[in-house]
Protein backbone atom coordinates (compact mmCIF):
# COMPACT_ATOMS: atom_id res chain seq x y z
CA UNK A 1 0.00 0.00 0.00
CA UNK A 2 1.63 2.95 -1.01
CA UNK A 3 1.80 5.80 2.29
CA UNK A 4 0.46 8.96 1.44
CA UNK A 5 3.00 12.40 1.21
CA UNK A 6 3.95 13.85 4.60
CA UNK A 7 3.55 17.44 3.74
CA UNK A 8 2.89 20.24 6.15
CA UNK A 9 1.38 23.37 5.79
CA UNK A 10 0.38 26.12 8.47
CA UNK A 11 -2.07 28.28 8.53
CA UNK A 12 -2.74 31.64 10.01
CA UNK A 13 -6.37 32.60 11.14
CA UNK A 14 -6.56 36.42 11.03
CA UNK A 15 -9.99 37.39 13.21
CA UNK A 16 -11.72 40.27 12.47
CA UNK A 17 -14.07 41.83 15.55
CA UNK A 18 -17.66 40.04 14.95
CA UNK A 19 -16.32 36.85 12.69
CA UNK A 20 -18.93 34.12 12.25
CA UNK A 21 -18.16 31.22 14.52
CA UNK A 22 -18.98 28.36 12.22
CA UNK A 23 -17.15 28.70 8.79
CA UNK A 24 -14.29 29.12 11.47
CA UNK A 25 -14.56 26.35 13.52
CA UNK A 26 -15.31 24.14 11.13
CA UNK A 27 -12.14 25.21 8.67
CA UNK A 28 -10.47 24.08 11.92
CA UNK A 29 -12.03 20.80 13.14
CA UNK A 30 -11.47 19.36 9.50
CA UNK A 31 -8.07 19.99 9.68
CA UNK A 32 -7.44 18.97 12.73
CA UNK A 33 -9.76 15.72 11.53
CA UNK A 34 -7.27 15.65 8.67
CA UNK A 35 -4.55 15.48 11.30
CA UNK A 36 -5.55 12.74 13.00
CA UNK A 37 -6.50 10.42 10.19
CA UNK A 38 -2.76 10.85 8.84
CA UNK A 39 -1.27 10.16 12.52
CA UNK A 40 0.25 13.59 12.30
CA UNK A 41 0.16 17.19 12.37
CA UNK A 42 0.41 17.86 8.44
CA UNK A 43 -1.36 21.16 9.21
CA UNK A 44 -0.85 23.45 11.83
CA UNK A 45 -2.47 26.74 12.56
CA UNK A 46 -2.63 29.89 15.09
CA UNK A 47 -4.93 32.85 15.47
CA UNK A 48 -4.25 36.19 14.41
CA UNK A 49 -5.80 39.71 15.56
CA UNK A 50 -4.68 42.50 15.00
CA UNK A 51 -3.18 43.53 18.18
CA UNK A 52 -2.59 40.30 19.61
CA UNK A 53 -5.27 40.41 22.28
CA UNK A 54 -9.15 38.12 22.24
CA UNK A 55 -11.24 38.39 19.47
CA UNK A 56 -15.08 38.16 19.43
CA UNK A 57 -17.21 36.42 17.33
CA UNK A 58 -20.55 37.85 16.26
CA UNK A 59 -22.39 35.12 18.69
CA UNK A 60 -20.43 36.66 21.79
CA UNK A 61 -17.42 34.07 21.77
CA UNK A 62 -14.16 35.42 22.31
CA UNK A 63 -10.99 33.49 20.84
CA UNK A 64 -7.89 34.26 22.67
CA UNK A 65 -5.31 35.29 19.90
CA UNK A 66 -1.63 33.84 19.38
CA UNK A 67 -0.35 36.08 17.58
CA UNK A 68 -0.43 40.37 16.49
CA UNK A 69 0.10 41.65 13.56
CA UNK A 70 3.38 42.64 13.89
CA UNK A 71 4.57 39.39 14.93
CA UNK A 72 2.92 38.41 11.61
CA UNK A 73 4.82 40.71 9.78
CA UNK A 74 7.61 39.59 11.52
CA UNK A 75 7.15 36.21 10.40
CA UNK A 76 6.61 36.48 6.92
CA UNK A 77 10.56 37.01 6.76
CA UNK A 78 11.52 33.82 8.71
CA UNK A 79 11.14 30.14 9.63
CA UNK A 80 7.58 31.13 11.19
CA UNK A 81 6.76 31.94 7.70
CA UNK A 82 2.72 30.36 6.60
CA UNK A 83 1.83 28.76 3.86
CA UNK A 84 -1.66 30.52 4.14
CA UNK A 85 -3.53 33.57 5.58
CA UNK A 86 -7.31 32.84 5.94
CA UNK A 87 -9.15 35.89 7.01
CA UNK A 88 -11.94 35.35 9.12
CA UNK A 89 -14.79 37.77 9.30
CA UNK A 90 -18.84 37.88 9.63
CA UNK A 91 -21.12 40.80 10.70
CA UNK A 92 -20.21 44.57 10.02
CA UNK A 93 -17.12 43.81 8.11
CA UNK A 94 -17.75 46.71 5.79
CA UNK A 95 -16.81 49.24 9.08
CA UNK A 96 -12.88 47.32 8.99
CA UNK A 97 -10.66 48.79 7.26
CA UNK A 98 -7.03 48.30 8.35
CA UNK A 99 -4.21 49.51 6.10
CA UNK A 100 -1.61 47.26 8.29
CA UNK A 101 -4.17 44.64 7.40
CA UNK A 102 -4.11 45.14 3.51
CA UNK A 103 -0.39 45.52 3.52
CA UNK A 104 0.27 42.49 5.31
CA UNK A 105 -2.48 40.60 2.57
CA UNK A 106 -0.36 42.15 0.03
CA UNK A 107 3.11 41.20 0.98
CA UNK A 108 2.03 37.92 1.78
CA UNK A 109 0.65 37.17 -1.68
CA UNK A 110 3.49 38.20 -2.88
CA UNK A 111 5.84 36.67 -1.34
CA UNK A 112 3.89 32.92 -2.44
CA UNK A 113 1.76 32.59 0.14
CA UNK A 114 -2.09 31.48 -0.29
CA UNK A 115 -4.51 34.02 0.93
CA UNK A 116 -8.12 33.77 1.30
CA UNK A 117 -11.30 33.98 3.40
CA UNK A 118 -13.87 32.79 5.41
CA UNK A 119 -17.88 34.32 5.21
CA UNK A 120 -17.78 37.79 4.17
CA UNK A 121 -14.03 38.22 4.32
CA UNK A 122 -13.70 38.27 0.59
CA UNK A 123 -14.26 41.87 1.96
CA UNK A 124 -10.94 42.49 3.30
CA UNK A 125 -9.30 40.51 0.69
CA UNK A 126 -11.02 43.39 -1.95
CA UNK A 127 -9.92 46.22 0.16
CA UNK A 128 -6.50 45.19 -0.44
CA UNK A 129 -6.46 45.23 -3.90
CA UNK A 130 -6.01 41.16 -4.27
CA UNK A 131 -9.28 40.56 -5.70
CA UNK A 132 -9.18 43.02 -8.77
CA UNK A 133 -10.17 40.07 -12.15
CA UNK A 134 -10.18 37.48 -9.81
CA UNK A 135 -13.14 34.77 -8.90
CA UNK A 136 -14.23 35.15 -5.91
CA UNK A 137 -17.00 33.99 -3.31
CA UNK A 138 -19.05 35.48 -0.59
CA UNK A 139 -22.32 34.55 1.40
CA UNK A 140 -25.59 35.51 -0.98
CA UNK A 141 -26.59 37.93 1.99
CA UNK A 142 -23.70 39.68 1.05
CA UNK A 143 -23.42 39.92 -2.72
CA UNK A 144 -25.60 42.76 -3.94
CA UNK A 145 -23.63 44.80 -1.43
CA UNK A 146 -19.81 43.33 -2.30
CA UNK A 147 -20.49 44.06 -5.89
CA UNK A 148 -21.35 47.43 -5.88
CA UNK A 149 -18.31 48.14 -3.56
CA UNK A 150 -16.01 46.28 -5.40
CA UNK A 151 -17.36 45.92 -9.01
CA UNK A 152 -13.22 44.83 -10.32
CA UNK A 153 -13.83 41.60 -8.84
CA UNK A 154 -15.85 38.85 -10.40
CA UNK A 155 -17.56 37.87 -7.49
CA UNK A 156 -20.21 34.59 -7.34
CA UNK A 157 -22.80 32.88 -5.72
CA UNK A 158 -20.50 30.04 -5.00
CA UNK A 159 -19.65 27.84 -1.78
CA UNK A 160 -16.05 28.81 -2.64
CA UNK A 161 -13.77 29.38 -5.41
CA UNK A 162 -9.78 29.60 -5.99
CA UNK A 163 -8.10 31.41 -8.10
CA UNK A 164 -4.58 32.38 -8.59
CA UNK A 165 -3.69 30.89 -5.13
CA UNK A 166 -6.41 33.27 -3.59
CA UNK A 167 -9.31 31.18 -1.73
CA UNK A 168 -12.51 32.32 -0.43
CA UNK A 169 -16.00 30.90 0.67
CA UNK A 170 -19.30 31.71 1.29
CA UNK A 171 -19.18 31.31 5.16
CA UNK A 172 -21.27 28.44 7.15
CA UNK A 173 -20.75 25.08 6.35
CA UNK A 174 -18.74 26.13 2.66
CA UNK A 175 -15.54 26.31 4.62
CA UNK A 176 -16.11 22.58 5.47
CA UNK A 177 -15.83 22.19 1.77
CA UNK A 178 -13.24 24.58 0.74
CA UNK A 179 -11.03 23.14 3.33
CA UNK A 180 -11.91 19.30 1.67
CA UNK A 181 -10.11 21.03 -1.43
CA UNK A 182 -7.02 22.15 0.14
CA UNK A 183 -6.74 18.16 1.85
CA UNK A 184 -7.82 16.45 -1.59
CA UNK A 185 -5.01 18.61 -3.28
CA UNK A 186 -1.84 17.67 -0.44
CA UNK A 187 -2.83 14.09 -0.01
CA UNK A 188 -6.19 12.80 -2.36
CA UNK A 189 -9.63 11.75 -2.23
CA UNK A 190 -9.02 8.35 -0.07
CA UNK A 191 -8.04 11.28 2.84
CA UNK A 192 -10.99 13.29 2.04
CA UNK A 193 -13.35 10.38 2.27
CA UNK A 194 -12.16 9.37 5.37
CA UNK A 195 -12.51 13.06 7.04
CA UNK A 196 -16.15 13.62 5.70
CA UNK A 197 -17.07 10.09 7.91
CA UNK A 198 -15.85 11.35 10.72
CA UNK A 199 -17.69 14.78 9.69
CA UNK A 200 -20.73 13.19 9.24
CA UNK A 201 -20.85 14.15 5.50
CA UNK A 202 -21.91 12.44 2.73
CA UNK A 203 -20.54 14.20 0.18
CA UNK A 204 -18.20 16.72 -0.99
CA UNK A 205 -20.19 19.51 -2.27
CA UNK A 206 -18.54 21.15 -5.89
CA UNK A 207 -17.07 25.01 -5.59
CA UNK A 208 -20.40 25.74 -7.82
CA UNK A 209 -23.38 23.64 -5.98
CA UNK A 210 -25.50 26.41 -5.04
CA UNK A 211 -25.56 28.16 -1.72
CA UNK A 212 -29.24 29.20 -1.24
CA UNK A 213 -32.31 26.61 -1.53
CA UNK A 214 -33.70 26.33 -5.18
CA UNK A 215 -36.60 28.62 -5.68
CA UNK A 216 -38.72 25.84 -6.07
CA UNK A 217 -37.62 24.94 -2.13
CA UNK A 218 -37.31 28.62 -0.67
CA UNK A 219 -40.78 29.71 -1.84
CA UNK A 220 -42.88 26.76 -2.12
CA UNK A 221 -44.21 27.02 -5.80
CA UNK A 222 -44.14 24.53 -8.19
CA UNK A 223 -45.28 26.51 -11.15
CA UNK A 224 -42.32 26.06 -13.32
CA UNK A 225 -43.13 28.81 -15.61
CA UNK A 226 -43.74 31.21 -12.78
CA UNK A 227 -40.19 29.92 -11.48
CA UNK A 228 -38.49 30.84 -14.52
CA UNK A 229 -40.53 34.23 -14.69
CA UNK A 230 -38.90 35.18 -10.95
CA UNK A 231 -35.34 33.74 -12.20
CA UNK A 232 -35.47 36.52 -15.16
CA UNK A 233 -36.54 39.22 -12.51
CA UNK A 234 -33.72 38.37 -9.87
CA UNK A 235 -31.34 38.44 -12.96
CA UNK A 236 -32.18 41.88 -13.32
CA UNK A 237 -32.66 44.17 -11.12
CA UNK A 238 -30.70 47.53 -11.78
CA UNK A 239 -32.91 47.41 -15.39
CA UNK A 240 -36.17 46.07 -14.05
CA UNK A 241 -38.07 44.32 -17.81
CA UNK A 242 -40.80 45.08 -18.82
CA UNK A 243 -43.83 42.83 -18.48
CA UNK A 244 -44.09 42.76 -22.33
CA UNK A 245 -40.29 41.98 -22.01
CA UNK A 246 -41.18 39.44 -19.46
CA UNK A 247 -43.82 37.82 -21.37
CA UNK A 248 -41.45 37.53 -24.38
CA UNK A 249 -38.81 35.36 -22.22
CA UNK A 250 -41.16 33.53 -20.89
CA UNK A 251 -43.08 33.10 -24.63
CA UNK A 252 -46.29 33.70 -22.71
CA UNK A 253 -48.93 36.44 -22.75
CA UNK A 254 -49.67 39.57 -20.14
CA UNK A 255 -52.64 37.95 -19.45
CA UNK A 256 -51.74 34.57 -18.65
CA UNK A 257 -48.29 35.91 -16.65
CA UNK A 258 -50.84 38.01 -14.67
CA UNK A 259 -53.23 35.08 -13.67
CA UNK A 260 -50.33 32.99 -12.95
CA UNK A 261 -48.65 35.26 -10.33
CA UNK A 262 -52.79 35.75 -9.03
CA UNK A 263 -52.75 32.45 -8.32
CA UNK A 264 -49.60 31.18 -7.37
CA UNK A 265 -47.79 34.59 -5.63
CA UNK A 266 -51.11 36.46 -4.58
CA UNK A 267 -50.32 39.38 -5.97
CA UNK A 268 -49.54 40.98 -9.60
CA UNK A 269 -46.21 40.72 -11.19
CA UNK A 270 -45.32 43.81 -11.13
CA UNK A 271 -46.16 43.84 -6.75
CA UNK A 272 -43.61 41.04 -6.60
CA UNK A 273 -40.75 42.68 -8.92
CA UNK A 274 -41.33 45.78 -6.87
CA UNK A 275 -40.86 43.56 -4.02
CA UNK A 276 -37.20 41.42 -4.50
CA UNK A 277 -36.26 44.88 -5.67
CA UNK A 278 -36.61 46.26 -2.35
CA UNK A 279 -35.41 43.44 -0.88
CA UNK A 280 -32.51 43.68 -2.38
CA UNK A 281 -31.92 47.58 -1.48
CA UNK A 282 -32.69 46.80 2.26
CA UNK A 283 -29.52 44.11 1.69
CA UNK A 284 -27.48 47.31 0.21
CA UNK A 285 -28.55 49.44 2.61
CA UNK A 286 -27.74 47.24 6.01
CA UNK A 287 -24.52 46.07 4.06
CA UNK A 288 -23.09 48.96 2.76
CA UNK A 289 -22.25 52.64 2.95
CA UNK A 290 -23.85 53.34 -0.40
CA UNK A 291 -25.43 56.69 -0.82
CA UNK A 292 -29.21 56.14 -0.60
CA UNK A 293 -29.81 57.37 -4.20
CA UNK A 294 -26.86 55.07 -5.23
CA UNK A 295 -29.31 52.33 -3.67
CA UNK A 296 -32.14 53.64 -5.21
CA UNK A 297 -30.75 53.63 -9.13
CA UNK A 298 -28.79 50.05 -8.44
CA UNK A 299 -32.24 48.89 -7.88
CA UNK A 300 -33.82 50.01 -10.46
CA UNK A 301 -35.68 53.03 -9.29
CA UNK A 302 -35.83 56.61 -11.55
CA UNK A 303 -35.57 58.51 -8.38
CA UNK A 304 -34.91 58.50 -4.60
CA UNK A 305 -38.46 60.38 -3.69
CA UNK A 306 -39.89 57.43 -5.89
CA UNK A 307 -37.83 54.72 -4.24
CA UNK A 308 -38.31 55.93 -0.81
CA UNK A 309 -41.94 56.32 -1.16
CA UNK A 310 -41.77 52.67 -2.04
CA UNK A 311 -40.13 51.54 0.50
CA UNK A 312 -42.00 53.06 3.38
CA UNK A 313 -44.71 51.58 1.98
CA UNK A 314 -43.51 48.06 2.13
CA UNK A 315 -41.36 48.09 5.74
CA UNK A 316 -43.15 51.04 7.83
CA UNK A 317 -39.94 52.95 7.72
CA UNK A 318 -37.33 55.09 5.55
CA UNK A 319 -34.62 53.95 3.89
CA UNK A 320 -32.44 56.22 6.05
CA UNK A 321 -34.24 55.11 9.07
CA UNK A 322 -33.78 51.53 8.02
CA UNK A 323 -30.08 52.22 8.03
CA UNK A 324 -30.06 54.22 11.56
CA UNK A 325 -31.90 51.15 13.08
CA UNK A 326 -29.24 48.58 11.66
CA UNK A 327 -26.50 51.04 12.84
CA UNK A 328 -28.32 51.35 16.19
CA UNK A 329 -28.65 47.60 16.73
CA UNK A 330 -25.38 46.84 15.96
CA UNK A 331 -23.74 49.18 18.43
CA UNK A 332 -25.69 47.40 20.74
CA UNK A 333 -24.76 44.40 20.20
CA UNK A 334 -20.98 45.46 20.29
CA UNK A 335 -21.79 47.23 23.58
CA UNK A 336 -23.34 44.25 25.00
CA UNK A 337 -20.20 41.67 24.37
CA UNK A 338 -17.59 44.53 25.57
CA UNK A 339 -19.51 44.01 28.65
Amino acid sequence: MNKMPHKKRSIVFFMVPQFTMLPFSAAIDTLRIANRMLGYQAYTWRLTSVDGEKVYSSCGIGVEANTSLADERRNLGGENRPSMVLVCSGIDVEEFNNKSVNAWLRESYNRGVAVGSLCTGAHVLAQAGLLNGKRCAIHWENLPGFSEAFPQAEVYADLYEVDSNLYTCAGGTASLDMMLNLIGQDFGETLVNRVCEQHLTDRVRSPHDRQRLPLRARLGVQNGKVLSIIELMEGNLAEPLSLLEIADGAGLSRRQIERLFRQEMGRSPARYYLEIRLDRARHLLVQSSMPVVEVAVACGFVSASHFSKCYRELYQRSPQQERAERKMTMATARQAIAA
